[in-house]
């Protein structure tokens, strides 16, 4: 790691201040794996901004609504009583996001800005990433890719966004409320994110003297279930193979809404709107969740490491959808 400057803002404004003045400052908070990235040296910023101080630890309940302040933890988060009680899918997939020690640092601002664990991305040795040398290639491409992306992904960048708590709140339609030089704006969570297809740089709409101050949480109506369903390699401290939450309102056997985020399988959190398009109006069948879960995945783009993930993806999706629905233990299983 090169030597760099270190700096602790005291306020928002400060912070954006130091940012705006050098452009190729960095932000330290927990859980963006920034310092991971300036030992693997990935990256080399002259100045790192330690924002941990700022003001922006709070859940509030006001409204409809959660308001989440950025550097709140997410062991804060999954902790509170609003979150156990009304969006059981976001504590599901903060609790299996990371060990208890992770979620006591990493912050929720942090969580939702961590770069990819792309091994080919995180190695500087390695010559083809458009990534970090927009037009040099992509090594996932020909090489391992069992822990890669198979939506939003083509032949410029395969590599996966690994968030599990991005999933939840992309399902939720969660807004972040971001701080600027001149001006404060808020962004749809499903529009903050950009596809590795679209600009392999670039992950998301965030400018650089700007941050992430807080994330609105939509609370949904008393009849609605959810959950967060993660396959993984081993129980706990691991990423995805594929996830799922899911969010239904079920009356009469009828689907009246439904909410559904993909982890696992896309370049950035994956709000699966042709599952939502099938589910909606429908029976809660297990036939109904399985054509949703085919119309999903329909578009996937694959290279032989990661193949698998399509048909895992599917049946993730369909035992999830059973599992909130209750279908499950009428119908039986499917994985």
């Amino acid at each position: 790691m090169r030597a760099f400057e270190y700096v602790r803002a005291t306020d928002t404004r400060e912070a954006v201040r130091l940012l705006a003045d050098d452009p190729a400052a960095s932000c330290l908070a927990g859980g963006t794996t920034q310092l991971d990235l300036m030992k693997d040296g990935v990256l080399e910023p002259p100045r790192l901004i330690d924002i941990t101080r700022l003001p922006l630890h709070r859940v509030e309940h006001r409204g409809d609504a959660l308001h989440v302040g950025a550097l709140t933890t997410m062991e804060e988060l999954a902790a509170d009583a609003t979150v156990a009680a009304r969006l059981p899918l976001v504590r599901e997939a903060l609790l299996r996001g990371a060990s208890v020690q992770l979620r006591n640092m990493a912050t929720i601002g942090g969580n939702l800005l961590q770069r990819t664990r792309c091994r080919y991305f995180r190695d500087p040795t390695v010559a083809e990433c458009n990534k970090r040398t927009p037009g040099s290639g992509c090594a996932a491409v020909r090489g391992a890719a069992r822990m890669h992306a198979v939506l939003g992904a083509s032949e410029r960048c395969i590599a996966l966004h690994a968030s599990d708590l991005a999933v939840a709140l992309v399902a939720l339609d969660a807004v972040v409320h971001i701080q600027g030089p001149s001006r404060a704006r808020t962004v749809p969570l499903t529009e903050f994110y950009l596809t590795a297809d679209e600009s392999p740089e670039r992950e998301h709409v965030l400018e650089h003297a700007e941050l992430i101050t807080g994330v609105e949480i939509p609370l949904p109506s008393a009849s609605a279930r959810s959950g967060y369903l993660k396959v993984r390699d081993r129980a706990s401290y691991e990423f995805a193979l594929v996830s799922a939450a899911v969010l239904l309102v079920v009356e009469d056997g009828m689907i009246g809404a439904a909410r559904v985020g993909l982890g696992g399988v896309g370049t950035k959190p994956w709000r699966a709107h042709e599952a939502e398009h099938v589910l909606t109006g429908a029976p809660a069948t297990t036939a109904t969740f399985q054509e949703a879960a085919e119309a999903t995945m329909r578009d996937a783009w694959t290279v032989p490491g990661t193949a698998f993930k399509v048909p895992l993806a599917r049946r993730t999706l369909v035992r999830a959808l059973q599992t909130v629905s209750g279908v499950r233990a009428a119908e039986g299983m499917v994985l």
